[in-house]
């Protein structure tokens, strides 16, 4: 060994390969480090914190998940030849670690904390996040940060009815779920993945069967925990202001109670808002005209720092006590916020063809949430090239989820879409991805943009309904229709309540976040996250049927809002007179080269003649797309006039290129010839062919044979015969 130091090795069996864990042999600078290996992939995850910054008032965690394209033996892709941005991918990853690590770590602990996996080796049939996954564990565990778990992580699919444990690509392709579940030894912390319409109970089962993995997974981590974990840290322990929460909520209880029975997302806003600043405000007076000592709230170190603190302090007092407010009304009288019941969706409205240009355009509001979603048609062309670390491949169906600021009346930069948007989209691909048409029956490139109008509770379940009816508006032919609701949770201990359709402050203030999309036959995704350290199997069992009594309802809502548009969530039987139109049809791969041409000439002669355009696969596969039906028309028949084959049976008009002693070549279509016997050239005895065509004539000819050489046998004398009977 060329170290002065014996690394530390645990291993463990996970869905029939091993997995290994080992630390100190590399980054053991970092707080918590360790390297994890399955099969051939390899990844490293890392764990750093540094000293809290002053007044901060949030736990300030980054986790990035990070592929190096050199771990899988390839070079990036572009000009730089270096990684750039995240992907998708990697930012997916990403937020599936920070959603499930974040909960558990120990209250008043708000250092900066960075979480960092690496893929250092990766092969296509290993799972590299996942690896991640139990590595973000495994490095927080042992480190001195003060992380509650340890926690674990599994891929589940189910294939012709079995559970596999982290299965391959090659596997996952028969599947009919896929999910990633993280958990603790006393429930699933986080839950992200999609099916083919699964129903609810068999989706409960495969969360159960994927929590039983992830025990032996953590049994596992502690071992290693027992052997090198460092002495945890202790947060500070908070001031005592016991004093001051009882003063403030003598002074606002009342208020904050009344603000909270505001129906209206902004005038509840601004009703809570104005109480704590004035609460805020009395208590900055007081500060300042030193009627507050400092000693006595904290002892701050000088008056400016006091000053800071007070704020903070009362703020966090009077968010408490809102949040305890709006929980226990709930959980007393079973009355939200907006005056619904748990179980109750808000007003939903829906309308396609809003605006005129788009192939296929919904809004869809529902409350204070409403998505203005198109959605484009296009061809091959304009199918998505990923160059990812295990390969490159395409995609002919994407979804783009934004979320800008006015949606929720603010005022921000426009960037790029940040890691929440890019989930977000994600979710609602996923839900409405199983109920695409086969490629092969709708070889349209399909684009969803969902733009957030309106925000106040699951904008992405709103993005899904309109995906759904903007692709109906499109003439899409989907399977089936889909809807997605967002379900919450608010729990004591002793009592639970189980809401639907959550608003933005019960997502904030609640104990769960749970988002289901699905038919009226079954679940296509499913996106949940847990705040409180346990939940009963029972609840998550109530909440998705739950969750799908309000799909269905939804799905109603959708089918009698757009009745006389869509005629009962049918697509439409025209596409849109703005959309292209695509026609596909197969030819001999050996006739490719007629339809391209030397140097390309054939076919860009027929494209600048049409204006469609061509795409031609090596299987034969001929794809025509154009921007209105009569180029595509013209472009189609040209390729075919290049490429048709004789058939037996079929008359044709003839033109006779060359006459010799035994009959005449005639010319069916351009580049295929076929000879007329002298026999079948007319009825009765022919003694010259002269007598009967002449080089240029045009004759009706049936082709009678083909032999196996290719040469084909043309009758006049038959297709004569043939014309005189249908004239009878």
């Amino acid at each position: 060994m060329p170290y002065w130091f014996e690394p530390t090795t645990v291993t463990m069996d996970v869905g029939g390969r091993e997995m290994k864990i080992e630390t100190g042999r590399m980054a053991k600078q970092a707080a918590g480090s360790v390297l994890v290996s399955y099969g051939a992939t390899s990844v490293l995850v890392t764990a750093v914190h540094s000293k809290p910054r002053p007044g901060i008032d949030f736990f300030p965690l980054t986790v990035d998940f990070v592929e190096k394209f050199a771990a899988a033996g390839k070079i990036p892709g572009g000009f730089f030849k270096r990684e750039g941005r995240l992907s998708d991918r990697e930012v997916l990853t990403s937020r599936f670690i920070d959603r499930s690590i974040r909960p558990l770590f120990a209250e008043g602990y708000n250092d900066d904390t960075q979480v960092t996996a690496t893929v250092l080796s990766a092969e296509a049939d290993s799972s590299a996040d996942m690896c991640a996954f139990v590595g973000a564990s495994a490095a927080l565990s042992i480190s001195d940060l003060p992380f509650l778990g340890p926690i674990g992580a599994v891929r589940i699919a189910r294939v012709d009815g079995e559970f596999l444990v982290n299965p391959t690509p090659e596997a996952l392709e028969g599947a009919d779920l896929e999910l990633v579940v993280a958990g603790t030894r006393g429930s699933v912390v986080m839950v992200e993945g999609g099916a083919q319409q699964v129903p609810e109970g068999e989706m409960l089962a495969a969360i159960k069967f994927a929590h039983e993995r992830i025990l032996e997974i953590i049994g596992t981590i502690e071992g290693l925990q027992k052997q090198v974990g460092k002495e945890k840290i202790v947060p500070a322990a908070a001031a005592d202001l016991s004093s001051l929460e009882t003063e403030i909520k003598g002074k606002a209880e009342q208020r904050l109670s009344e603000a909270f029975q505001i129906q209206g997302k902004f005038e509840r806003s601004s009703a809570v808002k104005s109480v704590e600043k004035e609460i805020l405000a009395g208590y900055v007076d007081d500060y300042a005209n030193e009627k507050v000592s400092v000693d006595t709230l904290a002892g701050w170190e000088d008056r400016r720092t006091g000053l800071s603190t007070l704020r903070s302090n009362v703020g966090q007092i009077l968010h408490d006590l809102g949040g305890d407010l709006m929980r226990e009304r709930v959980l007393a009288t079973g009355e939200r916020i907006d005056g619904r019941k748990n179980t109750e969706i808000r007003s939903i409205a829906c309308e396609v063809r809003a605006v005129p240009r788009p192939h296929g355009v919904a809004l869809f509001t529902r409350g204070e949430t409403q998505a203005m979603v198109n959605c484009t048609l296009g061809s091959g062309f304009d199918e998505q090239t990923i160059d990812g670390m295990n390969g490159r491949f395409k995609k002919t169906f994407m979804l783009h989820y934004n979320f800008p600021p006015f949606s929720v009346g603010e005022a921000r930069p426009l960037r790029g879409p940040g890691r929440r948007e890019v989930g977000h989209g994600t979710l609602a691909e996923r839900a409405v991805t199983p109920v695409l048409p086969e490629h092969e029956d709708f070889p349209y490139t399909i684009r969803i943009v969902s733009e957030t109008l309106e925000s106040n509770g699951s904008s992405s379940m709103a993005a899904v309904c309109g995906s759904t009816l903007a692709m109906l508006d499109a003439g899409v032919p989907l399977q089936a229709p889909v809807a997605g609701i967002a379900m919450g949770l608010i729990t004591d201990g002793e009592r639970t309540v189980i809401l639907s359709d959550i608003l933005g402050d019960e997502d904030h203030l609640g104990d769960m976040d749970f988002k289901v999309a699905g038919t009226e036959q079954g679940i296509t995704a499913l996106q949940m996250d847990i705040k409180v350290t346990q939940i009963d199997w029972d609840i998550l069992e109530t909440a998705l049927a739950q969750a799908r009594d309000g799909r269905l309802h939804i799905l109603g809502c959708m089918k009698s809002e757009t009745e006389a548009e869509l005629g009962g969530l049918l697509p439409r039987q025209e596409l849109h007179e703005f959309a292209p139109r695509l026609e596909v049809l197969s030819i001999k791969p050996d006739r490719i080269r007629d339809i391209i041409g030397p140097g390309g000439k054939v076919i860009r002669a027929i494209q600048e003649t049409t204006g469609a355009k061509i795409d031609v696969e090596d299987s034969g596969r001929v794809s025509v797309f154009g921007p209105d039906g009569a180029s595509v028309e013209q472009a189609l028949a040209m390729v075919q006039e290049l490429t048709q084959e004789a058939e037996i049976g079929k008359v044709y008009l003839a033109k006779v290129k060359r006459v010799v002693d035994f009959g005449a070549f005639a010319e069916i279509f351009p580049g295929t010839d076929g000879l007329i016997h002298i026999s079948h050239l007319a009825e009765g005895r022919v003694d010259n062919v002269t007598d009967v065509v002449s080089e240029g004539d045009e004759v009706l000819a049936k082709c009678i044979d083909i032999d196996p050489a290719g040469r084909i046998r043309l009758s006049r004398k038959e297709a004569l015969a043939d014309a005189a009977a249908e004239a009878e």
